[in-house]
């Protein structure tokens, strides 16, 4: 359903004009919804996911704080380690195989994440 948002949203409006348009879409298209979308179409990203998406939203925004907002140097082998790391993080896996084993390495990498921005950064 992207393409939707694509054919309103005006290029560089920023994040208050891409919400609107979010917003727009729900109210007037009964279809249109920001879960799912994956290959199986029916799994939500947000339901029975709480216990990753802190996390992953945590070592996000640390990654955008530490690293991204410092404008720290792209080649530095710290640099390459925090988001080869912070990469780790964001697969949908975590998801895709559901409770217990893949949602505790998952958290364990964030856990790993943020030791690495807390001691490198």
């Amino acid at each position: 359903m992207q393409h939707r948002i694509w054919e309103k949203f005006k290029d560089g409006s920023g994040p208050d004009a891409l919400a609107g348009v979010v917003k727009q879409l729900k109210q007037q298209q009964s279809d249109f919804h920001m879960e799912g979308g994956s290959w199986t179409n029916n799994i939500s990203w947000i339901k029975d996911y709480e216990k990753m998406l802190k996390p992953m939203e945590q070592v996000s925004a640390e990654f955008n704080q530490k690293v991204l907002a410092k404008r720290i140097n792209l080649s530095e082998q710290r640099f390459r380690n925090a988001l080869y790391h912070l990469l780790l993080t964001q697969t949908s896996c975590y998801r895709y195989w559901g409770e217990g084993e893949w949602v505790d390495y998952g958290r364990e990498l964030c856990r790993r994440t943020i030791e690495i921005l807390d001691n490198d950064f």
